[in-house]
């Protein structure tokens, strides 16, 4: 796996143990990846992230991370986010 999709498993998959663990509910989650996936890194500091304090060096890496979105099909993207809501919609089951 390349760099960029590397960086972006990580971040998710960061999101998703704070999940697991309760840190951070399923609204959050959900509109962190949708802003991802179809916003601006401004977007992103702004909305999901904005009652946080981002540091310099935290929007220099959304930025990047940002960036390995940008070469996602919109197929790809639509997929990711179907299955996301899939798996937080079987945690609300459970």
């Amino acid at each position: 796996m390349k760099g960029g999709g590397a960086l972006l498993l990580v971040a998710l998959s960061l999101l998703g143990t704070r999940l697991a663990t309760g840190e951070d509910n399923n609204e959050f989650f959900i509109d962190f990846l949708q802003t991802l996936l179809v916003g601006s890194a401004e977007e992103l500091c702004e909305g999901p992230l904005g009652k946080y304090d981002v540091s310099t060096d935290a929007k220099a890496a959304v930025t990047k991370l940002k960036s390995c979105t940008h070469g996602l099909q919109p197929m790809h993207k639509a997929e990711l986010v179907k299955l996301l809501v899939q798996v937080l919609g079987s945690q609300d089951d459970a």
